[in-house]
């Protein structure tokens, strides 16, 4: 099977329902976002973690490609079954964002992103969440989109903000806190 079809040669692509609209329409550009989000969580993912991160980061990205099928379908025309997102995806999220807390200091401060490359590399992850949860709340005024996947993309920016807080004390990183002018 080739991998190129020449159906989207004209600036058009197909949704799942078979309803084809711009690449340039709301509902690409935010699953868009969500596959070069998923993208950065695998770069994420290729940095020294430790074993239990690699496992949450694999499971966040399965949960990223049920939210990218869901946004690619027509909320009108598919018939096609579409895996769901369950409460407990995001429980997941809020419960290991608990326990990753346990061990930080208190957050007194605003964090600017950096330190190393991978704490880096999890900051312009966060940032990316942020913009497909606009896209995605953008989507939603205009058409269906399930409540749980802007929840579920609300908390996995928090996450990864977590986690790169977590990454820094693992390496024994010294956290860029903002400090205001006076």
């Amino acid at each position: 099977m080739k991998i190129y079809t020449k159906t989207g040669d004209s600036g058009k692509t197909s949704l799942i329902g078979g309803v084809r609209v711009a690449k340039s329409h709301q509902r690409i550009e935010a699953y868009g976002t969500v596959d070069e989000l998923n993208s950065y969580i695998g770069l994420v993912r290729d940095q020294q973690l430790n074993d239990r991160q690699k496992d949450i980061l694999k499971e966040i990205q399965d949960r990223l490609f049920t939210i990218g099928a869901s946004l690619a379908s027509d909320p009108e025309k598919s018939r096609m079954k579409i895996p769901d997102l369950y409460d407990s995806d995001i429980e997941f999220l809020e419960k290991e964002m608990d326990l990753l807390e346990l061990e930080l200091p208190a957050l007194k401060h605003f964090i600017l992103p950096g330190g190393a490359t991978a704490v880096s590399f999890c900051h312009i992850a966060r940032c990316v969440c942020r913009r497909a949860e606009r896209l995605v709340v953008q989507l939603s005024e205009e058409s269906f989109v399930e409540e749980k996947v802007v929840m579920y993309l609300n908390r996995l920016s928090d996450y990864l903000f977590v986690l790169a807080r977590k990454m820094c004390l693992d390496e024994g990183i010294e956290e860029n806190k903002w400090v205001p002018r006076v």
